[in-house]
């Protein structure tokens, strides 16, 4: 969807699939199948050594608090939901920036993980992601607060088939590269979407204060 603002996108009132009270459960199911992926991903990747398990943990962990942040602002005006957005496209960016450290830091260590522990982890991981996904999907193309809600599900999973990928990649190769370009992958998707983020909810701020400025000239 375009950073821009157009039609009911603009308004300074909730869109109406965010007072929707569907769209309310779904976040909180969202919400508690990330916070539960985060300690599975963390615990497994601690033990496999790897990095993309590790990256995905910490990306579990943020979007169950970027649900939780949903939540809280779903029925406020324009700009408090742009700026609930804001806060979700910098952490995006934040976790792209962790996860390249990592991979630098793997790369430098020379550490191979253990793929049997990737791939089923990671199978496990894109289920819970998809399903997810498929309860979010009819609100895709909300106001940025939804729209970054949509973005770290979507990303979510195509990271998890990433992760399966570098599985065979390590198991078949004996090399811990496989795991580091996925993470590298996963890097790139968090630090693009999280601009995207950004990038519409500075545009729906500079709406919301246009529209304070008109109502109180009248």
């Amino acid at each position: 969807m375009s950073v821009h603002c157009h039609n009911d996108h603009c308004h300074d009132h909730a869109p109406a699939g965010s007072t929707d009270p569907r769209y309310r459960r779904v976040l909180w199911i969202a919400l508690i199948v990330n916070a539960a992926m985060f300690m599975v991903e963390m615990g497994a990747g601690m033990r496999s050594g790897s990095a993309s398990l590790l990256a995905d943990a910490i990306d579990f962990l943020g979007d169950a608090a970027n649900y939780g942040l949903s939540l809280w602002v779903l029925s406020m005006a324009l700009a408090w939901r742009a700026r609930a957005a804001l806060v979700k496209g910098a952490s995006m960016l934040a976790f792209g920036i962790f996860v390249v450290g990592r991979v630098a830091w793997g790369a430098w260590q020379g550490i191979t993980p253990e793929p049997i522990t990737m791939g089923s982890i990671g199978l496990l991981a894109l289920a819970a992601n998809l399903g997810v996904a498929v309860l979010l999907y009819a609100w895709r193309d909300g106001d940025a607060n939804m729209r970054g809600v949509w973005l770290c599900t979507r990303n979510d999973a195509l990271g998890n088939v990433a992760v399966m990928l570098a599985a065979l990649g390590v198991f078949g190769t004996g090399s811990g590269w496989p795991d580091l370009v996925v993470a590298t992958v996963m890097a790139g998707l968090a630090i693009t979407g999280g601009w995207a983020v950004v990038r519409q909810a500075l545009q729906e701020l500079k709406v919301s204060k246009t529209q304070t400025v008109a109502s109180a000239l009248k």
